[in-house]
């Protein structure tokens, strides 16, 4: 076996997800400026209301739908949406690292994710959807922190084109 064919070690596997959620806090964080602006209202009271949304996806609701008000400029909106876009383009992959059960096999075997979420369909119940950790898998988190990184940037690009509340 190859040092490319060895499953990643446990220890990398969980730095990089550590790294993957403060890249997305730091990221989601900066929806505080977008509300600001988006409200016309200083970043104090958009910390406010960005706290009281208790999750990531009412968060994003906020800002889309603020930013289809009528008031706001056609350019504003479509770069607003935009960053949103790209945001929930990478939830499922946060999602599946965040709520999981990580599962490794002690003798140096392949390690997994166990998803603990329950999928309702029509008539039956899935979950437990097992992920595995490998090379690839790694590979998707450093695209999604470069990703987010990259959203980063769009974000405080946006903040000083449209002078929101900093």
């Amino acid at each position: 076996m190859t040092t490319a064919d060895r499953p990643p070690e446990l220890d990398d596997i969980l730095l990089r997800v550590g790294h993957l959620n403060y890249a997305w806090t730091n990221t989601e964080s900066l929806l505080i400026h977008l509300i600001a602006g988006l409200c016309r209202v200083d970043k104090d009271t958009a910390l406010i209301v960005f706290l009281t949304l208790n999750t990531t996806r009412a968060r994003l609701d906020l800002v889309e739908r603020l930013a289809k008000m009528e008031r706001t400029s056609v350019a504003e909106r479509e770069g607003v949406l935009a960053i949103t876009k790209r945001i929930q383009s990478l939830s499922g992959l946060r999602n599946r690292y965040n709520h999981c059960i990580y599962a490794f096999d002690p003798e140096g075997g392949q390690h997994r994710t166990i998803l603990m979420r329950i999928a309702d369909r029509r008539d039956h119940l899935r979950m437990g959807q097992v992920n595995v950790l490998d090379s690839i898998a790694l590979t998707d988190i450093e695209e999604a922190i470069a990703e987010l990184r990259a959203i980063n940037r769009a974000i405080w690009t946006h903040v000083g084109e449209f002078k929101y509340p900093v």
